[in-house]
């Protein structure tokens, strides 16, 4: 790959199962723009930042697995793009300590997951530092590997994650102004365009909240799950409002334009919740059934998704590897000669 396109990376941590959201939200557009070659775009399994909140090993391994086979049933252009785990390239821990020895403590005593584990014991009158692990108070500098290792020009992220790639920015710039410039800055890229679907109880859908619809679902446990969608208690009949409809916004995220005027107007004329929700099953398993044959075909083959994975951290250690020899003299411990 040209080293002068943009750098895109993304990474997706290993501690659950994809769900609808996921899907709408980063793993569609992503797969879209693996198709381009506009771009130089990373996406990893981010295995090392599961271990900070997930101690169940077979957990994270399945996790690990799922994710994988999800991109690859969905399309992923691994030819295209560098598609590995965060763990099969030792070159971003590595970093990740001469990172450490340039990133301020104050930066890191800043960071959003660290003050609100601090408040949360604060509340409960227990020591702040209780049950805060280095892992999680010093995250944000393995976040910053990852994305500097690669000299990555755009990381896509959620507005409540901006705050990691400014300080991915700040340790880049400190180590710059120490050995001289060395490191890409990187920017937050936001689209506001970019659904995010509410889950099964009208807030965002998310693992920590319990109310996500697996993606992969078979037809019938999908329709199952969609039918446990929250809904108020208008009758067949009763004009409904589609734009507080938890099932209107996600039939939207998959419906063309024509099949979205359809369904408002449905919801105009009182269609009735149990038929909305049909038509909903209906339409998502248009959209991912192939992709779930797929995803199972390769679940049953883990061989070929190991196989997909190195040949990505090939791809990216010979990467890394670069830009780590280039650090590693520049802080004076060069390989012996």
């Amino acid at each position: 790959m040209s080293s002068d396109k943009l750098r895109v990376l993304t990474g997706i941590t290993t501690t659950g199962t994809p769900h609808l959201g996921n899907y709408v939200g980063a793993i569609r557009p992503a797969i879209a723009a693996s198709k381009s070659s506009d771009f130089d775009s990373y996406f990893f399994l981010a295995d090392y930042h599961a271990l900070i909140k997930c101690h169940d090993p077979a957990q994270v391994q399945q996790s690990a697995r799922e994710i994988a086979a999800t991109w690859l049933a969905l399309g992923l252009d691994t030819d295209n793009t560098t598609f590995y785990r965060q763990s099969d390239v030792p070159e971003i821990p590595e970093l990740t300590w001469v990172l450490t020895c340039v990133a301020a403590k104050g930066l890191m005593n800043r960071a959003h997951a660290y003050k609100a584990a601090v408040q949360a014991n604060e509340d409960e009158q227990q020591d702040p530092d209780y049950g805060v692990t280095m892992g999680l108070f010093s995250y944000p500098i393995l976040m910053a590997a990852d994305i500097l290792a690669f000299n990555a020009h755009k990381v896509p992220v959620g507005r409540d994650q901006i705050q990691h790639i400014e300080m991915a920015r700040d340790i880049g710039q400190r180590f710059n102004h120490l050995y001289g410039e060395t490191f890409t800055l990187p920017e937050a890229q936001i689209d506001d365009n970019v659904a995010v679907l509410n889950g099964l109880d009208g807030r965002k859908m998310s693992k920590s909240y319990g109310n996500t619809i697996p993606l992969f679902l078979t037809e019938k446990k999908m329709q199952k799950s969609i039918n446990k969608i929250k809904t108020n208690l208008l009758e067949p009949g009763e004009p409904k409002d589609p734009d507080t409809s938890t099932v209107f916004q996600i039939w939207q995220a998959f419906a063309s334009k024509d099949q979205t005027a359809w369904m408002r107007k449905q919801f105009e004329e009182g269609i009735a919740w149990g038929q909305a929700k049909k038509e909903l099953g209906g339409l998502i398993n248009e959209e991912l059934s192939s992709a779930r044959d797929e995803y199972e075909k390769l679940m049953a083959d883990p061989a070929f998704v190991d196989a997909e994975l190195r040949k990505g951290a090939e791809k990216a250690r010979a990467r890394a590897g670069k830009l780590l020899a280039k650090v590693k003299k520049a802080v004076g411990i060069p390989p012996l000669s």
